[in-house]
């Protein structure tokens, strides 16, 4: 590992000057779980760190106007257990859950989370069906982004280099809602998933009233299956037969963009995509 200066700003105005004095050869420190592996793997060289540990302010979770407020210095682990979470946005509760092991989600951070852009994490999806915004932060002011302005492409997302995402905003789920999220696992719980699928549904007077279907880890974002939606809404309930979902979810193939790795060919994570969009579907619909 290179040597670098290492800043423990006390205040975010503190954080915002150093970053934005810097900002062209500088990294943020959150939880640090991704930020040590790229340095200690020399996959970057910045000259300065920045902490933000000592920042106040940054880990409060709440509930305002229908929507959870969650700092961008919340731990993964606090989103898992957090009882305002569990009862208002349960499925992303269980897809933080679903994060890495105990021990990394100590320490990993939400906002640290969604700055790296990882289209194989978990909770990806489900923000994106939850229609969950961000703060973003710089010595200039601050700015709101939809989730899905927010991820562009592999690790790379809209943000400014000087700005830091210090909340996360989320609608509460919808009342009634079935929910559901599931993962193809290929070696252990902890590992990334070959394709993860999110979705929330709702029958109501017979018809489907609700739904809503998201899909990680298999283009280099997550991404929302909008065509899907939109076939599914206001159908019978009665005509929903399992050859009706399979052939609906087959949609899903003509989106995902996956790409070969450890975890499955692109050829097999397209087909899984859609084998696991149905059973998300059956799940959250019957």
């Amino acid at each position: 590992m290179h040597d670098f200066h290492f800043h423990a700003p006390s205040s975010l105005k503190e954080a915002l000057d150093l970053l934005s004095e810097h900002s062209d050869d500088s990294k943020i420190l959150a939880g640090g779980t991704s930020l040590t592996t790229l340095l200690k793997q020399s996959l970057i060289a910045p000259s300065h760190i920045i902490s933000l540990h000592r920042i106040p302010g940054l880990n409060s979770i709440d509930l305002t106007d229908g929507h959870l407020n969650i700092g961008g210095l919340v731990t993964q682990r606090e989103m898992e257990l957090s009882a305002l979470v569990q009862k208002h946005t349960p499925i992303l509760a269980e897809a933080y859950k679903r994060v890495a092991t105990v021990r990394v989600r100590n320490v990993a951070t939400v906002g640290g989370g969604i700055a790296q852009a990882d289209p194989a994490m978990d909770p990806p999806s489900s923000l994106l069906i939850l229609n969950a915004s961000i703060t973003a932060t710089s010595s200039n002011g601050s700015r709101t982004l939809p989730i899905h302005e927010v991820y562009t492409d592999y690790y790379e997302t809209s943000l400014e280099p000087e700005e830091i995402i210090t909340a996360l905003h989320i609608p509460v789920q919808p009342e009634g809602t079935n929910w559901t999220y599931i993962k193809y696992l290929p070696r252990t719980e902890d590992d990334y998933a070959t394709v993860s699928v999110a979705a929330i549904g709702k029958i109501t007077d017979g018809k489907v009233a609700d739904v809503r279907v998201a899909l990680g880890a298999v283009a280099p974002t997550a991404i929302r299956a909008n065509a899907l939606e939109e076939a599914l809404i206001g159908m019978q309930k009665s005509s929903l037969t399992h050859e009706k979902l399979k052939e609906i979810s087959q949609t899903v193939t003509a989106i995902v963009d996956p790409t070969d790795d450890p975890r499955g060919s692109a050829w097999y994570k397209r087909d899984m995509s859609a084998v696991f969009t149905r059973r998300a579907l059956e799940e959250v619909l019957k």
